[in-house]
């Protein structure tokens, strides 16, 4: 069963009733991060129940040394680890002598969070008695500025409610942290000093190896009634890596007394001398004050939803569910920086490393093409091509490849791979495709072109290179095939031509070709360039080519449908409707072996290729092809849902299309995978957008117009959406009977809704 605790409500995440058994799932569900940093909705009073603690900075990393049972030749030498970040939001409380812990209290009661993504705050409050009769009630609001991303807040309030108390707050610093998730056991951190000024306290500390400077900075002030105490600290204590305050007050009977503290991070990423650079961010902070930093706060989320927000008239859980999604995207990913990426867990656990994966490419940049400035998803890809140089290390060290044959990792921080599992490091290629599809759908959608000579022909070309490299002749079947792979589905390792990976292949090879004969006739001096610099010449080209031309791909005429690989009939195909419910999820229940050789997928594989190039298949195609592979599909990875919801939505099949959306935008909410408390699946949250802009929306791009298809499912009233095309805001507004369009600004727009090419003028809905 489902989780179901998390209260409905159209703009908040909301819990209400304490109980320990929930708290990990409830900090990751109520994580918060502003794109630069993250951490998990932690309690900033001591806490002695279980809990995971976790504190993240955006690009800040460790190489924690593989650890394996059995080595093999071209393992990475490290899994790049997103570590625990210094704890700033800490705030031990002691009333009457007796410490805040609520695992400790006699009664814990009107206990709530929470999460509000309308304005980016989060808030927990209670009225709790502690052992020693004292009853308080207690209201803590937190957030990370998106405008100065260095800055988080906390305000937390404490009012004495059946007698008068003297309250003690100690709020500290710890660099002391380590990982849930490390290979060896090994500190990350090294602290380099502790520094103390007045109500300011740092501690500067840098990782083991990577050598990244981080200075972490709090300051603290001391309220009776929103009126500032001006208070200094009673004492201080040091560690060699954490600083520690204690403020003592006297608070009589039902006045609210209260401790705002200020705290974040600098980081050498981004300056010179980190310790400087916190000591200004709290001077800015102070200037600004806390209030206004609240309502600055609330007026960035405003322009962030402004553009990204998509409204679901009648079914407050779908409209709950896709706001959560397109929320933690943002906290994750603002594109400010191009050293950034987007990790499947975000900020809220470190699962996965934190690491850039293929989701990247497949899944989020057409969030962020569409909801953002179109520069914002340019960034993503210069992220790829800063790491052209480590692709082709990668596939010439790992797989023995030359000539600038370029292979992606499956995960990085730096551009080296970093994941040590055998069956996806070297056997997952197909992620080689999905950034060549991201150039290629990042010109689609923005008409901007000049990434390709720029920058993305070079990408191109390596990929080709290794696509041309990795494929072998088969004198049996007179054709070219690729050999030992992993798909998408890895319930299916070391497998041969595997469809979606030879057919994206085949795809490179097509696309880069077409794009060096683009580039040599409109810029002739970009091709000069690039040519020269990779060595590239005709008789190559011609290679590439005889490969794509004479690609395999496995079929069986009988059902009419692609192979996902070969030999896939052989399996005892037992479809998922037949298997005893008990058994689920197969994941955990199985022997990996059992997995292996069941015919059970774990996402979407033959149709991720009907996704990505559905323009190559009919609709007869793609039906016959859905119908077998989903009764197969256990939907195991939250990559899954979406891709289905978009297809079968396309199909007209509206029933399962709305099941599997629910499925995605509630993935975390209702914990369908029974795993929310490692963090959420960031990542696979651009799918649930997706699924409503693509699916129920029906958006494509074709011939450089925008193509429409809307449906609504029967459980909605109505749903609407932004697109920002080609530097123009486009607003869809659909119901059962009608859907609506209308363009900003004084430049009129041409689209398609349903075959039918419609005129947009500026500030008019047009209706069809």
């Amino acid at each position: 069963m489902n989780q179901d605790y998390i209260q409905p409500d159209n703009w908040s995440i909301i819990e209400e009733g304490f109980d320990p058994e929930r708290i990990k799932s409830s900090e990751s569900l109520f994580s918060i991060g502003n794109g630069a940093m993250g951490q998990r909705a932690n309690f900033e009073e001591k806490y002695s129940g279980k809990t995971f603690q976790g504190s993240y900075i955006a690009g800040i990393y460790y190489p924690d040394k593989t650890k394996v049972g059995w080595w093999k030749n071209g393992y990475p030498k490290y899994f790049a680890k997103v570590l625990n970040a210094p704890n700033w939001i800490g705030i031990d409380i002691e009333i009457n002598g007796e410490a805040l812990d609520l695992n400790n209290c006699l009664n814990v009661v009107n206990y709530r969070r929470e999460l509000n993504m309308k304005e980016g705050w989060y808030n927990r409050s209670f009225i709790a008695t502690l052992q020693n009769g004292t009853q308080i009630s207690v209201s803590s609001k937190r957030f990370l500025s998106i405008n100065e991303d260095e800055i988080g807040a906390i305000n937390f309030e404490i009012t004495p409610l059946n007698k008068d108390a003297t309250i003690t707050y100690k709020p500290y610093i710890d660099a002391g942290v380590t990982n849930e998730d490390t290979n060896w056991e090994e500190k990350f951190w090294e602290p380099l000093g502790v520094i103390n000024n007045q109500n300011e306290g740092f501690v500067t500390a840098q990782t083991f190896k990577t050598h990244f400077k981080v200075t972490t900075f709090m300051q603290n002030s001391i309220f009776e009634n929103e009126k500032n105490l001006n208070l200094s600290p009673n004492s201080i204590n040091n560690l060699v890596d954490k600083t520690q305050f204690s403020y003592s007050v006297f608070v009589s009977k039902n006045t609210k007394s209260s401790i705002q503290k200020l705290g974040g991070y600098t980081v050498s990423l981004n300056h010179k001398n980190t310790q400087e650079a916190a000591e200004s961010a709290i001077k800015k902070a102070l200037t600004i004050g806390y209030d206004q930093l609240l309502e600055d706060q609330k007026q960035a989320w405003a322009k962030i939803w402004e553009m990204s927000d998509i409204t679901i008239d009648g079914d407050i859980k779908a409209q709950q569910g896709i706001r959560f999604n397109i929320f933690q995207l943002n906290q994750t990913y603002l594109g400010k920086d191009s050293r950034l990426n987007i990790g499947p867990k975000g900020f809220t656990g470190e699962k996965y490393g934190g690491s850039t994966y293929w989701d990247t490419e497949a899944y989020c940049i057409p969030f962020y093409m569409a909801t953002k400035d179109q520069e914002v998803a340019r960034n993503l890809l210069i992220y790829r091509y800063n790491q052209l140089d480590k692709a082709i290390e990668n596939a010439e060290h790992n797989l023995g490849f030359k000539n600038g044959a370029a292979l992606y990792p499956m995960v990085t921080m730096n551009g080296e791979e970093c994941h040590n599992e055998w069956e996806i490091t070297h056997e997952e290629i197909h992620r080689n495709g999905a950034i060549a599809f991201a150039i290629f759908n990042y010109y689609r959608f923005t008409n901007d072109y000049s990434y390709i000579p720029e920058k993305g022909l070079e990408v191109l070309i390596g990929i080709a290179r290794f696509w041309h490299q990795r494929a072998n002749f088969s004198m049996e079947k007179n054709q070219y095939v690729i050999l030992g792979v992993t798909g998408p589905n890895e319930y299916e390792n070391n497998i041969n031509n595997n469809f979606y990976t030879n057919y994206i292949a085949k795809w490179c090879i097509d696309y880069t070709t077409a794009q060096l004969k683009k580039v040599a006739i409109e810029y002739p001096t970009d091709h000069k360039r690039i040519i020269e610099k990779v060595i590239l010449g005709d008789t190559e080209i011609k290679e590439w080519n005889k490969v794509a031309e004479n690609m395999y791909f496995p079929k069986s005429n009988t059902l009419g449908i692609y192979l996902q690989q070969d030999g896939f009939l052989d399996k005892d195909l037992i479809r998922v409707k037949d298997l005893d419910k008990k058994q689920r999820p197969i994941n955990q229940k199985w022997s990996w072996d059992r997995v292996l050789r069941s015919p059970y997928i774990k996402q979407a594989d033959v149709l991720q290729g009907f996704y990505f190039f559905e323009d190559h298949f009919t609709r007869e195609e793609l039906e016959r092809n859905f119908d077998f592979y989903e009764s197969f599909t256990v939907h195991e990875s939250s990559l899954s849902p979406c891709v289905h919801s978009i297809q079968a939505a396309k199909l007209d099949k509206m029933d399962m299309a709305y099941e599997f959306y629910l499925r995605t935008s509630r993935l975390d909410l209702d914990d369908y995978n029974k795993e929310v408390e490692e963090g959420c699946h960031i990542t696979s949250m651009a799918g649930t957008w997706m699924s409503i802009v693509e699916g129920f929306g029906g958006m494509r791009i074709k011939n450089n117009i925008l193509h429409f298809t809307p449906k609504i499912p029967k459980q909605w009233e109505g749903y609407s959406f932004k697109i920002n095309f080609r530097h123009q805001i486009v607003t869809v507004k659909v119901t059962a009977t009608q859907s609506m369009f209308t363009v900003d600004g004084n430049k009129g727009l041409i689209i398609n809704v349903n075959g039918n090419e419609l005129t947009v003028t500026p500030n008019k809905t047009a209706t069809t």
